[in-house]
């Protein structure tokens, strides 16, 4: 239609053309992000490979008079759940286990599906990205968690709290998944690869 939105301040031009300044606020218009596929897929990959040791490595350190002790993610949940507190145990195992991994997965579905140019449930891939951008910002309950308790359980000689690799490692992928999300241009959901109209058949006198 000839129309291109800013992405800073959202006006729409018409008979704009790619590179062009926006007339409200200055800005360069692009028809869709600029190498949104190949940023998208980078940040993606990043947050794959930092998964591993947020749930491998502790996020949590307790020091005590009885000891040291290191929790994992899982642990944390496995500890929850023998302990009775079924609905704590459920919490962090959906906000910190299954979310990010549900936001690793549905990001890798939109890109490749994007990058192939394919028209498969374009409606349905448009709200799961709607549903990515919704729950991308609750996905910090452990790093808070774990923040909270290093702040106030600092009692020298009693018990203290401190926290692991783990929990960085777990907020990177936080922040990535982000990263990706924000780079991600759904627009090229909707973009078909343009295709070749077939070749004339022979006739007769061919």
């Amino acid at each position: 239609m000839g129309l291109i939105s800013c992405h800073r301040c959202n006006a729409v031009w018409r008979d704009a053309h790619e590179g062009a300044r926006c007339g409200r606020c200055g800005a360069t218009l692009h028809a869709r992000k600029p190498h949104s596929i190949q940023r998208t897929w980078a940040l993606l990959i990043a947050a794959v490979i930092m998964y591993l040791p947020a749930n491998l490595l502790p996020v949590m350190i307790t020091k005590s008079l009885f000891g040291t002790q290191q929790d994992t993610i899982l642990s944390g949940v496995i500890f929850f759940w023998v302990s009775g507190s079924y609905g704590l145990a459920a919490l962090i195992f959906t906000a910190s286990f299954l979310v990010p991994l549900f936001k690793l997965a549905a990001l890798f579905v939109l890109v490749a599906m994007a990058q192939s140019g394919s028209d498969w449930r374009q409606r349905e891939r448009a709200r799961l990205y709607q549903l990515l951008e919704f729950i991308g910002r609750w996905s910090m309950l452990d790093v808070f968690v774990v923040a909270l308790l290093a702040g106030l359980v600092q009692i020298q000689g009693f018990a203290v709290v401190e926290a692991g690799v783990g929990i960085a490692a777990f907020g990177a992928v936080v922040v990535l998944t982000m990263l990706a999300s924000l780079s991600f241009d759904p627009r090229l959901s909707w973009d078909l690869p343009l295709r070749e109209s077939p070749p004339p058949s022979p006739t007769a006198n061919d």
